[in-house]
């Protein structure tokens, strides 16, 4: 065998062995998610798709759970190291009652839902004596669609809630016909849409000063690995600005499509609807004046007691804005 490719076998060898000893220095993060893969989780997506994860030395293992208070306990109690994207309302309760978890983000402001009925009920009005199902009795769906049923002059005492766990259990209720309405996240109510349902609000029209989710760390965890809180900020970050910029906008589609498996048509409307109202906070920095928009709503139906800091809900040393 020649020198030269003696050297080059060895080289080849080296390579291999150096992406081993990096694969196994990859940290390993247990992130929580409500449901299945969806628009609300778009940017978790594309950081695994763009190797974003994997340029930063991190292994994402995803864990979901089937309501916004599963994930929320499995966190608190450390079995989940990072809530992707929670309603906030959760967590800010476990919090003030001392679980070990921190908001270190928000991640989607205002709420992207719609309430999607049967094709018989042509407006909110309608929903007078009619059964909506809701994510959970004290969950952020709860709040939004009380928000959207006071706008529009219809008392919430007087509608019937179900409660259904995540999006995609909620879309099943609707389905089957043992509800009327639906909260539901893009892309199911372009499914819903699509299945001739009627699209009757969005909830960003009627209840637009109100943060919908954040990420939420288990604190423990947090404090063990500040590098890697700084890390998945920097990942979402350059995720959301990848999603924003309308180049990407085949290649971003054709990501949840494959990890939804939902129709092409109704996730290009997803891409279109997210993008256009620019959901995805861009900085990882939080916004005080919204955060705090949460905590007097929660006050307010008196769910937590009045005086909550919003510097309680998140790390030491986090940067705010106004």
């Amino acid at each position: 065998m020649s020198a030269k490719r003696m050297i080059g076998r060895v080289l080849v060898a080296f390579l291999c062995l150096m992406g081993a000893v990096q694969a196994s220095q990859a940290q390993a993060i247990i992130m929580g998610a409500v449901g299945s893969a969806g628009a609300n989780i778009w940017p978790f997506y594309i950081a695994i798709k763009n190797g974003y994860f994997t340029e930063a030395g991190i292994t994402p293992d995803i864990i979901f759970v089937q309501s916004n208070a599963g994930v929320n306990l499995q966190l608190a109690a450390g079995s989940i190291d990072v809530a992707i994207t929670t309603g906030l309302v959760d967590p800010i309760r476990a919090i003030e009652k001392g679980a070990s978890a921190a908001i270190i983000r928000i991640a989607i402001s205002p709420a992207p839902y719609a309430i999607v009925g049967k094709a018989s009920i042509a407006s909110i009005a309608d929903l007078k004596g009619k059964r909506i199902t809701i994510g959970g009795a004290k969950d952020i769906t709860r709040i939004l669609t009380d928000g959207v049923l006071s706008a529009n002059q219809v008392d919430p005492s007087t509608v019937e809630y179900s409660y259904a766990g995540s999006t995609a259990a909620r879309l099943t209720a609707l389905q089957s016909g043992v509800v009327d309405a639906a909260i539901l996240l893009p892309p199911y109510n372009f499914y819903a849409e699509t299945a001739g349902f009627r699209s009757l609000a969005l909830t960003k029209e009627f209840v637009p000063d109100l943060p919908f989710a954040g990420t939420v760390v288990n604190t423990k965890w947090a404090e063990r690995n500040p590098d890697l809180v700084r890390k998945l900020l920097a990942i979402d970050d350059k995720s959301i600005v990848w999603f924003n910029n309308t180049a990407n906008r085949e290649k971003a589609i054709d990501i949840m499509v494959e990890v939804s498996k939902g129709n092409r048509a109704d996730v290009e409307k997803t891409y279109d609807y997210m993008q256009r109202n620019e959901f995805f906070e861009k900085s990882s920095a939080i916004s005080r004046r919204k955060l705090e928009r949460v905590v007097r709503a929660l006050t307010e139906t008196g769910d937590i007691e009045a005086g909550l800091s919003v510097e309680k809900l998140v790390l030491p040393k986090t940067q705010f804005t106004e």
